[in-house]
């Protein structure tokens, strides 16, 4: 769910953009943001791509059938009001 890669550039750019005078410590400072990182997003209620894909395909079909059920209700009532 969690891209790695993702997760090493953000730690590489807060590293990139330590002062002058931190460039010493960028290698744990580096190692340390990844951790945070991966904690923090680990801690987050995130689903993968592919789970919201299917989520969103088996809302739209229950959305057609709850369509498809109104429309056929509303022929019966119609019927039902005739007689």
């Amino acid at each position: 769910m969690l891209n790695p890669k993702k997760i090493e550039d953000i730690a590489k750019q807060l590293t990139d953009n330590l002062p002058p005078g931190l460039k010493q410590f960028a290698d744990e400072f580096e190692d340390r943001s990844k951790k945070v990182l991966q904690n923090q997003l680990m801690k987050l209620d995130l689903v993968s791509r592919e789970e919201f894909e299917v989520q969103q395909h088996v809302l739209l079909k229950t959305r057609e059938k709850l369509e498809a059920l109104q429309t056929k209700q509303d022929e019966l009532e119609s019927r039902l009001a005739d007689k």
